[in-house]
């Protein structure tokens, strides 16, 4: 066994991607999280997280556009099909800035996995129609909500011609993934993302991604971090700073390579192997050579 020579383009080492979640609610519901430090009783209409919930098609979501903007990076927005229907400019907005648009259901309490498999399929089309219906721009990628997807999920993805997922929690790297309908690939989300410190530091948002930035770049020759930011939360000044300074220190190094679950969705279907393992890339040399001695 042979260790595998994977690289990414131009010989940079580290390939970041900042996505952004460009979500809304049912009419019924709201979000299960707010900034508010008291939950009020089981079968209360929180009216205050519902108006929060808003923050994100009403402004966030603009701010991050234009953070993203000013720093020249290419984002990937995960958007809900409801924002096309309740903020078409914004949708629209997204595609006109050149950043990549994602399917992310119809709204964020639109969950596959409690659906049944006709309804997960007319789920994904009718949440990839309607932004592909107001921008013209072709969805080739999808990421669950709450990333509760279940078996088939993929396949059906696939069956609507879309070419990857970001339901991937268990690699570090993009990876084929097959199914009865085609492959797809699939693009790894983050165990960290702003709402983490939703009640906390927002500054520990910036250690946290700074001290990962440092561990890639001196201790993996190969290696992603995805950023995820939510338009209801990350969106507002408070986290946009944090994010745009997380931004700028990312920058400041040439080895690091901006990019989008796109491109890198890209790169795992043109790869010759559908997994490039930590096992592989980092033991397969030595791992050859114990089996040589033996």
């Amino acid at each position: 066994m042979q260790a595998t020579q994977a690289s990414w383009p131009n010989g940079k080492k580290v390939a970041i991607s900042v996505t952004v979640m460009f979500e809304t609610w049912s009419d019924e519901s709201q979000p299960t999280y707010s900034v508010q430090a008291t939950s009020l009783k089981q079968g209360t209409v929180d009216h205050a997280a519902k108006a929060w919930s808003t923050y994100g098609g009403r402004v966030g979501v603009w701010r991050l556009i234009n953070l993203l903007d000013k720093h020249q990076i290419p984002g990937t927005f995960f958007t809900n099909g409801r924002c096309a229907e309740l903020y078409p400019d914004a949708v629209r907005q997204i595609v006109k800035s050149g950043h990549d648009l994602a399917a992310h259901s119809y709204t964020h309490d639109t969950i596959l996995a409690y659906m049944d498999l006709d309804q997960q399929r007319a789920t994904i089309r009718r949440s990839v129609d309607l932004l592909q219906d107001l921008t013209a721009h072709r969805v080739t990628g999808w990421g669950s909500p709450a990333v509760a997807f279940t078996p088939e999920t993929a396949g059906f993805l696939a069956q609507e011609g879309l070419k990857w997922t970001c339901d991937v929690t268990y690699v570090d790297l993009p990876h084929r993934i097959r199914t009865a309908h085609g492959d797809i690939a699939g693009v790894p989300t983050t165990d960290f993302s702003d709402n983490r410190v939703l009640k906390a530091n927002t500054w520990d948002l910036v250690d946290v991604y700074k001290g990962l930035i440092d561990y890639l770049r001196e201790d993996e020759p190969m290696s992603m971090m995805t950023m995820v930011i939510h338009c209801q939360f990350g969106g507002r000044p408070l986290v946009s700073a944090a994010v745009n300074e997380i931004l700028k220190y990312a920058k400041s190094f040439p080895d690091v390579w901006f990019t989008t679950h796109a491109e890198l969705a890209e790169w795992a279907l043109a790869s010759e192997r559908d997994e490039h393992t930590y096992q592989d890339r980092f033991f397969g040399q030595n791992a050859a050579r114990l089996s040589a001695v033996r």
